[in-house]
């Protein structure tokens, strides 16, 4: 609209000086007997120059600083903060974009998790935050806060109808209720002109230099590199709760195959893009609902089997200590507190999360956490005390 008005100005002014000069040459051949007021036709001219001066300028200004993502179906800019980090960087470095999703319900996790990549890192970070519609405003309020408005980020509207014919809602499945959770097979749609980026899930505290996790190297033809999970059963369930599928048993998906952890991986968006692996995952999805692929195979998580699948031995490798895991497995500590101290990234997948019920080392995670100044979100701390009773 911005630049239409621009073109619109020109036109005006090009018309006009146009008209003068008609006037001008029509009355030189007509009037002998009176010359046109020479001064009054340069004022006009000059007058013309300095409004063409000014819109060539706005125009150049608007096409630099703005960013807007309009013809993209589903997926739509909300914000954009380009402020600059309060601590040292060097805006020439290599962007790094981080797409995190921000669900009202767990938005205080990725409020932490924004805040200790921030805070620990001197690159040239954006956040590339999704979120729904009705979350924006309470979102945007927690990032207007002092500890938070060195931090540059994008909102992205999830536009639900993305999954319409992809996702059946079940209630024994919780994650088919969250559309959010599928965010991530929409990267390069999210950020449209990168080459490369992170996703990582809200339930993470990041305590190393995000550029190291950035910098790691994709093998040719791998479009993405995830953490192993060999203790993880999800690749054999998906395998033996697949029953008679013959869909999946085409795949020669063996059992025995270390599965990986899709909460943070690192992405090749030209690679991406190349192979299609956005189509890929909803051809997955589609007939997940037509045939029941695997609904029932992974208890709560509909999200994972279309990444187990597209991915299977297709995947690079991140340093394991980029996503250490199951710290919301159990409510007790997995790891020593030296181990926690040296990892780059802690994960609380599972169900106990550090905002919520007990969880493992939820000091280390409310360090980072930041109040909600709404007062909308609040920690849920659910200790059970064993009272000595005499």
């Amino acid at each position: 609209m911005a630049i239409l008005t621009y073109l619109l100005t020109l036109g005006a002014c090009f018309c006009f000086v146009g008209l003068i000069t008609h006037i001008y040459i029509g009355q030189k051949r007509k009037m002998s007997f009176r010359k046109v007021n020479l001064t009054i036709l340069v004022l006009a001219v000059v007058l013309f120059l300095l409004v063409l001066h000014h819109n060539f300028l706005g125009l150049s200004s608007l096409l630099r600083n703005e960013v807007s993502d309009s013809g993209i179906v589903g997926l739509q800019p909300i914000d954009f903060v380009p402020k600059a980090p309060q601590h040292a960087v060097d805006q020439r470095q290599e962007e790094i974009p981080v797409v995190i999703a921000a669900s009202e319900d767990r938005l205080g996790g990725a409020i932490a998790a924004i805040n200790s990549i921030q805070h620990n890192t001197h690159s040239n970070v954006i956040f590339y935050i999704v979120a729904l519609n009705n979350t924006a405003d309470h979102l945007r309020s927690w990032l207007n806060s002092d500890s938070l408005k060195s931090i540059r980020y994008k909102i992205v509207h999830f536009d639900t109808k993305l999954l319409e014919g992809k996702v059946k809602e079940d209630p024994d499945q919780v994650e088919s209720m969250k559309p959010l959770t599928f965010a991530r097979f929409y990267l390069p749609i999210l950020v449209p002109s990168a080459k490369k980026a992170i996703y990582m899930d809200d339930d993470v505290i990041v305590q190393g230099d995000i550029l190291a996790l950035f910098n790691t190297p994709l093998k040719p033809g791998h479009a993405a590199a995830f953490s192993e999970d060999c203790d993880s059963a999800s690749t054999k369930v998906v395998i033996r709760g697949a029953g008679n599928q013959e869909r999946i048993r085409k795949l020669s998906m063996k059992a025995s195959t270390c599965s990986f952890n899709p909460g943070v991986f690192v992405a090749n968006l030209t690679e991406w893009k190349r192979q299609n692996i956005t189509n890929q995952l909803e051809k997955w999805m589609k007939l997940n609902v037509e045939e029941g692929l695997y609904s029932r195979s992974l208890a709560g998580s509909i999200t994972t089997p279309p990444l187990l699948i597209v991915f299977y031995q297709q995947h690079s490798t991140i340093d394991p200590m980029w996503n250490v895991r199951h710290l919301g497995s159990s409510a007790g500590k997995r790891y020593s507190p030296q181990f926690i101290k040296a990892a780059k990234l802690l994960h609380w997948n599972g169900h106990f999360k550090p905002w919520g019920r007990t969880a493992s080392y939820m000091d280390i995670w409310e360090k980072w956490y930041i109040p909600d100044p709404t007062g909308k979100f609040s920690l849920i701390r659910r200790y059970m005390e064993i009272s000595n009773i005499k």
